[in-house]
């Protein structure tokens, strides 16, 4: 009697919520599974390999819907799977925080493919956005020294992967009747096949798991990445864009501070401005995706 009770959106706001969460805390077990001798692109492949395994079934009891949109699932695969890969990638090898900020310029260049691709309209709003979003950029990556520094490998895969999020995307909402649990084994599928490439680039030899380690990747799979996934997939499917996008910004909020309180990075004034930039610019364009759905 004296119980809970959640109405669907107020279900929808917390499994959001708790997704970004989940994404937000991601750098910390990839950054210490290599504790256990856990390196490289393995993590990617092994785990959210093993989600796709899991949702499979469901993806099946869908196919009748899939006719004549393989062509669109597997642009999903390819851009959704290099924006994870990449991102967890730069996590794994680079600092948090700027990865997460150079990553975080994605609903921004959203505006730009939204344009390019459908043809929606620079509104002022969004127009400052994209200004923000650029002074935020500059900022991150070292203010004036942008033009005699030559950005990293790690800061090119973080940029890379947030315009690969951004395209995605654009590709979502082309293929806005495929089932969540489509879109998610496209997307982990994408990750796990561009990941084992990496693996392949790097040509070092293929690491052999022993059973701890192989128990330590299904957990991650099991317990963080198919978890993360679902309640992300399912809060973005209920709630409006612009709602969604704002509540999503927890993830670089998780990301940045717990990069600081648990694993030690400082902040720059250079990054906390760029931050500060970036996300006022993410949360504008949320803003202006939200009037554009009223």
């Amino acid at each position: 009697m004296f119980g809970l009770t959640f109405q669907p959106r107020q279900k929808a706001v917390s499994a959001l919520l708790a997704g970004s969460v989940f994404w937000g805390l991601f750098w910390w077990p990839l950054k210490s599974l290599s504790m256990f001798g856990i390196q490289g692109g393995i993590v990617q492949v092994y785990a959210f390999g093993l989600s796709v395994l899991l949702l499979l079934p469901f993806v099946w009891n869908n196919l009748a819907q899939l006719r004549g949109q393989i062509r669109l699932i597997l642009l999903i695969a390819a851009l959704g799977g290099w924006a994870t890969a990449a991102l967890v990638t730069s996590l794994a090898a680079g600092s948090v925080v700027r990865v997460m900020l150079l990553f975080y310029l994605a609903p921004v260049w959203t505006i730009l493919a939204a344009r390019i691709f459908l043809g929606e309209a620079f509104t002022r709003l969004r127009l400052i956005a994209l200004g923000l979003a650029l002074a935020g950029l500059a900022a991150t990556l070292g203010g004036p020294e942008i033009f005699s520094t030559p950005l990293s490998a790690i800061d090119m895969l973080a940029l890379s992967s947030g315009l690969a999020f951004a395209f995605n995307n654009v590709a979502i909402r082309v293929g806005h009747g495929l089932p969540d649990t489509v879109r998610a084994v496209a997307i982990n599928a994408g990750c796990a096949l561009i990941s084992f490439g990496f693996m392949c680039r790097e040509a070092k030899p293929m690491q052999t798991l022993d059973v701890m380690q192989l128990g330590i990747l299904s957990a991650l799979g099991l317990f963080w990445v198919l978890p993360g996934t679902l309640a992300t997939f399912y809060g973005v499917a209920r709630l409006d864009a612009g709602k969604a996008a704002i509540l999503l910004l927890a993830e670089l909020v998780v990301g940045v501070f717990s990069a600081v309180l648990i694993g030690g990075e400082q902040l720059s004034m250079q990054e906390i401005t760029g931050g500060f930039l970036i996300l006022t610019a993410a949360i504008i364009e949320a803003r202006s995706e939200a009037a554009a759905h009223i």
